[in-house]
Order: structure tokens, then sequence, then C-alpha cells
């Protein structure tokens, strides 16, 4: 019985620095992607890929540190989530679990496409830019629906379903659950396409919940989970 509250501890507290991780993975990802090299500004294919050019190197990083990495930690809170859930709704969670590895497969694979079509695209530019603008025009759309561009169903659901659980269960700080229902919801509403810019709020609500969930977790004592 120790064992198995030593061990759950022990993933408590790998999903606590999972998710602290993944929360300064985005902050840093936010300024860099937004300000320094302004990618969502630039909107003819061109240009784009120029932009592209001049910036690989720290793109591709930058996609390394604060995507695949932050798939990885996902993963980890899933799984600790899971652990920490599974005894108050075994069904209700096990699929919420799927979904949310179902989330992190995709967003690895999001950005392996990004970061692939990247330099393919940027290999092409240097004797044939028209082909490299058009080939990105297909490469890029295809990378962001993979990472949930056009609606966060399944990140919404993951969310909006472990949160719901430990509400009811009075696991972790009431506020923080609800804020958890509020991410989950938006994630889900912005499928609609009228309601799109919630991926927005979805988007940054979820770097406080992750930041306050790895604290929390970090902070919880094995007698807690036991």
């Amino acid at each position: 019985m120790m064992a198995r509250t030593s061990g759950s501890a022990g993933m408590q507290r790998a999903g606590g620095i999972a998710a602290l991780y993944i929360a300064v993975a985005y902050l840093a990802a936010i300024p860099y992607f937004v300000f320094m090299v302004n990618y969502p500004g630039v909107v003819d294919p061109v240009q784009k890929v120029i932009l592209l050019r001049d910036n690989y190197l720290s793109m591709y990083w930058m996609h390394v540190v604060s995507f695949e990495f932050v798939t990885l930690g996902l993963i980890v809170v899933t799984l600790a989530m899971y652990q920490r859930l599974k005894k108050f709704a075994p069904s209700t969670v096990q699929f919420a679990t799927v979904v949310g590895l179902l989330r992190s497969g995709l967003l690895l694979a999001s950005v392996m496409v990004f970061n692939y079509g990247m330099e393919a695209v940027v290999r092409l530019f240097a004797t044939a830019p028209d082909q490299a603008a058009s080939a990105w025009q297909v490469i890029e759309p295809v990378a962001e629906a993979l990472g949930g561009s056009g609606g966060e169903i399944l990140g919404g659901v993951w969310f909006l379903l472990t949160s719901v659980v430990a509400l009811r269960a009075k696991v972790f700080p009431r506020a923080l659950n609800w804020l958890g229902v509020a991410i989950g919801t938006a994630g889900i509403l912005s499928l609609v396409p009228a309601l799109s810019g919630l991926e927005v709020v979805f988007g940054l609500l979820q770097i406080v919940w992750f930041a306050w969930l790895g604290t929390v977790m970090l902070r919880t004592r094995a007698d807690a989970i036991a």
C-alpha cells in the first residue's frame, strides 16, 4: 500500500513538473512568434516563406522546445490526472484520458509536419520561390488542423470532463476546476465559425491552468492521494 501511494505521489510530482513546463513553454512561445518574428502577421505566401527562411533555425528549435516537448508533457499530465481521478468516475476519466492522449499525438504530428515542411520549402525557395510558396500554402493548413486550429474539440473535451470530475470529487481547488470547465467550454464552442475567436481564450487561459495545476500537484502530499 505504501509503495502504491509513493508511486502515486511520484506521478503527481511528475505531472506537476510537466504542467509547469507547459505553462513556461507557452509563455516563451507567444512573444517569440507574435512579436519577434511576427509569424501571424505575415499573410503574403512568398513573404511567409522568406520569413521561414530567415528564421529557420530559431523557429525550428522553438517548435521543438515549445511544442514537441510540450506534447510529451501533456502525456505526463494526462496520465497524472487519470491516476488522480480514476477512482471517482472510472469510465468518464478513462474516456477523457484517451481523448487527451489522442490530442497529444496530433499536436506532436502537427509540429513535426510544420518543421519538416518548413525545411522542405526553405530548400525549394532557393530554386523555385513560387513553388515553395504554393507548397507552404498546402503544408501550413495541414499542420494547423492537426494542432487544433478550426476548433479545439479534443482539448475542450479533455479539459471539461476532467474538470467536472475533479469538481464533483472535490479534488484540486474549486476555482481551478471551474477554470478548467470554462477552458473546456471555450474549446468546444470554438468549433462554431462565429465563435472561432474562443481559440485565443482557450490558449491563454490554459497557460494559467497549467501553472496553477502544476503548483497544486507539486504540493500534494502522499496521504492526500491515499
